[in-house]
């Protein structure tokens, strides 16, 4: 697998505000509530994009429900790795698949045009494959993640 870069990672955040007050007040992160408490932002140095994740939509995205399952751990956070299209996201599943990973949620297309796919990492960190066009730099990318 050829990762071109982290397009992302934060905290999974408690179902009430204390991850925002947290890192918005504590630490003086802007976000913008990009979904109900998704509070995300592009806007931090050193990162693509920083975001608080809650774990009911953690849940929801990974196995369809908003209760995250009782024989998994728990993340504390989510990571995600960007490979350099929609395309290569599919076999860096499989190269995952065959060293073992327990796929969670397999490569598929987002609706707002991002292609990504899940694992969880024996610590519990929520691990994204994905492809984010708009991160690319190709106008060509970006605005079919737009259509």
């Amino acid at each position: 697998m050829d990762i071109a870069f982290v397009a992302g990672f934060g905290p999974i955040g408690t179902p009430g505000t204390e991850s925002h007050d947290f890192w918005s007040g504590a630490l003086g992160i802007r976000f913008h509530e990009n979904a109900p408490r998704y509070f995300h932002t592009e806007e931090l140095p050193g990162v693509k994009a920083f975001a608080i994740w809650p774990i009911d939509q953690a849940a929801e995205a990974t196995f369809g429900t908003t209760e995250w399952p009782a024989d998994r751990p728990v993340p504390q956070a989510w990571i995600e790795f960007d490979v350099d299209s929609h395309e290569a996201v599919a076999p860096a599943v499989e190269e995952l698949r065959a060293k073992g990973c327990e796929i969670l949620v397999d490569a598929h297309l987002e609706p707002w045009g991002q292609t990504t796919a899940r694992v969880q990492s024996p610590e519990g960190l929520l691990v994204g494959v994905s492809h984010t066009p708009w991160m690319h730099g190709s106008a060509d990318e970006a605005a079919g993640a737009e259509g």
